[in-house]
């Protein structure tokens, strides 16, 4: 196996391990397959393997294995996942409130997302953007607030805990249907 050629390897190991739950990579993720490789040789093989549709780049940094049979609905919520794993997240905002019927609005394409690191809006690409807020509320205040939902992987936010973070938030509320 070791004597293939890198492209050869990362196809094959990808065909034998990626699956509907494990579909999204970061850069990080492939260093161990490629231990001799500097940050600018690996970025360049997974140019290549993007280019020859072995992964799909979504956004900086994270790439998607196509042949996965992954579920299109839960990109934006594994993306984030990646993109803070370091940190506390949980789905909030319009993303809760668009989900109970509290907004007038179904959201498409978009999640927000509250994250004790940095905020930022990361487009990627076909499946929308995901957006993140930071949030400096300690985690054992919001834990109590929050039910892992087993079908994005991410915490979510109670109605309550949302339209706190709102108000934090400074969002507009003119949607809101039902303010509880």
């Amino acid at each position: 196996m070791y004597n293939m050629q890198p492209i050869s390897l990362l196809k094959n190991v990808l065909e034998n391990n990626a699956d509907k739950t494990h579909f999204l990579f970061n850069v990080q993720d492939f260093y161990p397959l490629f231990p001799d490789f500097t940050e600018e040789n690996l970025r360049m093989l997974l140019s290549r393997a993007t280019k020859n549709e072995i992964l799909e780049r979504i956004c900086k940094g994270i790439y998607l294995y196509p042949k996965s049979g992954y579920d299109s609905s839960i990109v934006l919520f594994k993306v984030a996942a990646k993109l803070r794993a370091d940190y506390l997240n949980y789905v909030s905002l319009e993303s809760v409130l668009s989900e109970s019927g509290a907004v007038s609005q179904q959201l498409l394409g978009w999640i927000t997302v509250m994250t004790t690191g940095r905020s930022g809006k990361i487009s990627c690409g076909r499946f929308g953007t995901v957006e993140l807020i930071h949030t400096a509320k300690p985690a054992e205040k919001v834990m109590p607030l929050l039910r892992l939902d087993a079908r994005t992987g991410m915490w979510w936010a109670n109605e309550k805990l949302a339209l706190q973070d709102m108000k934090v938030a400074k969002r507009n509320s003119d949607l809101i249907i039902n303010k509880f």
